[in-house]
């Protein structure tokens, strides 16, 4: 089914809002519980999207990159997180960061329910339902994927830090100054597809195996 550019609006907007919006608000939610006040008192431990939306990465690239038909690409403002706040900020980095990640996939699979559901409803609701979810889920795979790679800033990046012995993790993670250009390069290079491809297929047949 072929739709127009105004159906496309329609369909993508909210799921890409809310994955991102969730997404940040988990990393927010997560500081929080592991010691850090930061996102709290700035505000943006909230669901409201205008708190966290970028008007160039959350919603012009992402539209790009939609429908341009490449890998949906995108980023909302970062919740503020000072982990030297942290109860244990070596060990902590690695919750704050994974909630991200873990909200995306939690999403996914809610989207998924969201399309077995939509079978039993009228066909005027089923349809624009089904195509919303299925791309609800797609865009929260890819986010989710997207941000595990082990790239600082991404959070995947703070992961491994985490998890780096401290002589390892210090220069690994300086690598964060250059983290955006890297990314850039290789998206548009056509590598960061080829990375993420596999990847994203294995969530989906996870996803599918549970569903």
């Amino acid at each position: 089914m072929e739709l127009s550019l105004i159906q496309k609006i329609i369909i993508y907007a909210p799921p890409v809002i809310l994955a991102i919006t969730v997404h940040e608000a988990a990393h927010g939610y997560a500081a929080k519980h592991f010691g850090d006040m930061t996102a709290f008192n700035a505000g943006r431990i909230t669901l409201n999207p205008i708190k966290h939306i970028d008007l160039f990465g959350t919603i012009l690239l992402p539209a790009m990159t939609i429908l341009l038909g490449g890998i949906l690409f995108g980023w909302a403002k970062p919740v503020p997180v000072n982990f030297s706040r942290l109860r244990h900020p070596k060990k902590d980095m690695l919750w704050v960061a994974a909630a991200g990640p873990a909200s995306n996939f939690v999403m996914a699979i809610f989207w998924a329910f969201a399309i077995k559901f939509s079978m039993d409803a009228p066909e005027f609701i089923a349809l624009p339902l089904v195509l919303m979810a299925k791309a609800g889920v797609g865009i929260n795979i890819v986010l989710m994927v997207l941000n595990l790679l082990p790239l600082p800033p991404l959070d995947g990046g703070r992961i491994a830090v985490s998890l780096l012995p401290m002589h390892l993790a210090r220069p690994f993670a300086q690598i964060e100054r250059y983290g955006f250009i890297i990314l850039m390069a290789l998206l548009f290079t056509g590598v960061l597809s080829k990375i993420l491809d596999p990847l994203i297929n294995l969530v989906y047949g996870l996803i599918n195996s549970l569903i």
